[in-house]
């Protein structure tokens, strides 16, 4: 078994969580920023736009699929709804892409060009996040008995305390790093523009039908917890997406959102 002792709370009342958190979209405006000195076709303004667009409303969402899942409690407890803790990392996702997709239709760009450009950054954030969730003991998984199980006894976790549990954060680091090395492979190959994007999602829905069979939570729909019920619309989406409009990129062709995005960077 692996004991987590860390105490969770880092400083007064500020979480690892909010930490890695705070981290995590450093560090995937840091990528996208690396990606724009490295020649990617898209304003530096732009980043910063969508950042200022895509932080907020990926924490309003995020907060409001939380609220939706614990209605149960919230119902009862309106005052806890805003400003109280929970987030959902596909909230976070979806609403933050939500918001960058609308900036798109008044900015000078295509946003399947700005999400191909994201992806690989948003798995590095994400596997930053976990490493929060893992120290506040949040997102952990069934009770079992496997060697690796890991054993909260901070009285400040979220997790079940002396209780050996599956490690479903560190499962989903390791996930996420093999899907980042997957991405990166496909990277500059798939068109048109937003398909790097809806690949990601592809594959993370798969991980979060799964992965949520052993984890805690609250039944959403059909017995399935939120995430699970997100994951299948996901891949309902994405796959006849992926099937049917993805297409492997020749390098005599010219990237369908070359004109588009110079014109903006006035290249």
């Amino acid at each position: 078994m692996i004991e987590i002792s860390i105490n969770p709370v880092a400083f007064l009342t500020v979480r690892w969580y909010g930490i890695m958190v705070a981290l995590a979209i450093l560090a995937l405006i840091i990528w996208v920023a690396w990606q724009i000195k490295r020649g990617a076709r898209i304003s530096m303004d732009t980043l910063f736009m969508a950042a200022l667009i895509g932080i907020p409303s990926g924490v309003i969402v995020s907060r409001l699929l939380h609220v939706l899942d614990l209605w149960s409690y919230y119902s009862q407890n309106p005052g806890e709804i805003i400003g109280g803790s929970g987030l959902t990392i596909y909230g976070a996702i979806l609403g933050a892409a939500l918001g960058v997709w609308i900036y798109s239709k008044f900015g000078k760009f295509k946003f399947g060009y700005l999400a191909d450009l994201i992806a690989p950054g948003l798995i590095i954030a994400q596997m930053i996040g976990r490493v929060g969730c893992t120290i506040n003991g949040c997102c952990y998984g069934s009770a079992c008995s496997l060697p690796w199980a890991i054993v909260y006894t901070h009285p400040e976790s979220l997790g079940p305390i002396g209780i050996a549990v599956h490690p479903t954060q560190p499962y989903e680091i390791i996930y996420l790093a093999i899907i980042f090395t997957v991405i990166m492979l496909l990277k500059d190959k798939l068109r048109p523009d937003g398909s790097l994007f809806i690949t990601y999602l592809s594959f993370y829905a798969v991980w979060r039908l799964g992965i949520d069979f052993l984890r805690e939570g609250t039944p959403f729909l059909f017995g399935l917890h939120q995430a699970q019920v997100i994951g299948i619309i996901t891949l309902i989406i994405t796959i006849p997406l992926l099937a049917f409009k993805t297409r492997w990129f020749r390098a005599e062709e010219k990237p369908e959102s070359v004109e588009e995005s110079a014109a903006e960077t006035g290249e």
